[in-house]
Order: structure tokens, then sequence, then C-alpha cells
């Protein structure tokens, strides 16, 4: 196990069982934390991450929940508190993509990106508000009664042409994040979004699987590589930690300097 700084803190990862959440949920165990990871489908995926985790001496247990369903929610949340008694972490991480033309995306495309991106996120964000503001600040436990990290994207600022939904959910993420914080902060709730930009992991495998796809993608990231689940998984770490104690209502990008808008280099 790495450096215990999350030692004795329940974390909660949604989409924890694959790409960035997963990636996420073993950097909270290698600090510490125990974990609940959620899933929506593939319990295969999540048991695998369980055995990750206890393989280094971490503890975790598996839930499968659709996030945004608020009774599944609130029995999520139910099976935590059964596991570990509380919550002092919360993950913001499930989400999905469906891709399409403006003209084309049907209703449901819509619904079902806002839904589990933003409506989930905001049903996951509240149990877990209620049980910090019921427990309060725990001594020697951390400085905050309670952190929540959202996962955004650089779309929140950068605009996506055919993907409408996804960067609507995810420019949703910013303004709930920023007033969720300016709300929660006199409860000593720290509130703060993770902006990845370019990751490898499978639900963008079309943009690197091939040198032809990933030579094209570098020319949107300044420093010259694509991003790691571990890159972000550490970051989360940090913002949950002490260490980050004077931070809430702020998006960390984690992009190699796409939102540099690298395009203007040359002087555009």
């Amino acid at each position: 196990m790495d450096n215990q700084i999350l030692k004795g803190q329940a974390a909660l990862v949604t989409g924890g069982d694959s790409g960035i959440g997963k990636g996420v949920a073993l950097a909270l165990a290698r600090a510490g934390a125990k974990v609940v990871v959620n899933y929506a489908h593939n319990h295969d995926a999540a048991t695998e991450v369980i055995k990750e985790i206890t393989d280094i001496g971490g503890e975790a247990y598996a839930h499968g929940t659709d996030v945004s369903h608020e009774g599944d929610v609130q029995d999520m949340f139910k099976f935590m508190f059964e596991k570990y008694g509380t919550i002092d972490i919360l993950v913001n991480n499930a989400g999905l993509q469906k891709d399409a033309r403006f003209l084309d995306m049907t209703l449901e495309q819509w619904n079902t990106v806002i839904g589990i991106n933003l409506t989930g996120q905001f049903l996951c964000a509240r149990e877990a508000a209620k049980e910090f503001i019921r427990r309060g600040v725990v001594e020697g436990v951390s400085k905050a009664a309670g952190k929540i990290i959202c996962m955004s994207s650089v779309h929140e600022v950068i605009p996506w042409a055919g993907h409408v939904n996804y960067a609507t959910s995810k420019g949703g993420i910013m303004m709930m994040m920023k007033s969720m914080a300016q709300e929660l902060a006199p409860h000593k709730i720290r509130v703060n979004s993770i902006g990845p930009g370019a990751i490898q992991t499978p639900i963008n495998k079309d943009a690197w699987d091939t040198p032809k796809a990933l030579e094209k993608l570098l020319t949107l990231i300044p420093y010259g590589r694509i991003g790691q689940p571990a890159d972000i998984g550490n970051l989360a770490v940090w913002l949950a930690s002490d260490e980050s104690d004077y931070i809430t209502g702020t998006t960390i990008f984690s992009d190699g300097g796409m939102t540099l808008y690298p395009g203007f280099a040359d002087n555009g």
C-alpha cells in the first residue's frame, strides 16, 4: 500500500468498474480509503476491481446501481452505510456517451446522457451531503465533513459538435458543482470537479487505438501524450485529502493542455 493519506475514510466511486473510475478507485484504495465500487451492468469487471484492491491489502465492495434512478441511489447509500457506517468521499464518475449529429439526436439519446451524467451526480451528491451534515467533521479523520468530487470534462468549456448531449451534461456539472460548493461550504463540505482531457479508456478507444488516430489526437494535446486513468486517480486522492482543504468550487483540468486551445499556438 502507498502513503495512507486517506486512512480511515470511506469512499464511493460511481462507474468504478472501468476506465477513469477504476483508476480512481484503485488510487483511493492505495491511499488507505475503503471503497464501494459502483457499476451499472458489468458485474465481472467490478469484481475484478475489488480483487485488485484486496490484492494490495485494501478493502472494497461492489454494488450495481443505475445512478439516474433515485430509489436505486438511495439503496446504494444504505448498502454503503451497512458496510462502512458512513461516507467521507464521493467521486461522481459514472458517465456515458450516446453521440449523434444535433439534427439526428433522439430524445432518448438526450435523456439517457443527461440522466446518467448530470442527474446521477445530483442524486448521489445529495445523499452524500445529507450524511456529511448529519455526521459533521470527525476529528482525526479529515478537516472536512465530507468531500464530493464531480467528474467533468474539458467539454465543460470546449464545445463539441456531434456530442451536444454530452457537452451539455458536462457544462451542467460545472454549474451544479459550483452551486453545491457555495451552499455546502458552511457545513465544511468541499465540492470540486476534475476535468479530464483525452484519457486512454474504452469509452474513447477509436481516438487512440491506431497510430494514425493517436497522431491526430495528439495535435490537440500540447503536452504530447495521452492521459492515463492513474493521472486522474492521483488528482482525486489529492482533492480528497486534507492537502487540498482550502479548495472548493473549482474544476481542475487534467488535460495535457487541451484547454489551452492549441490551434492558436501559431497565432491561429
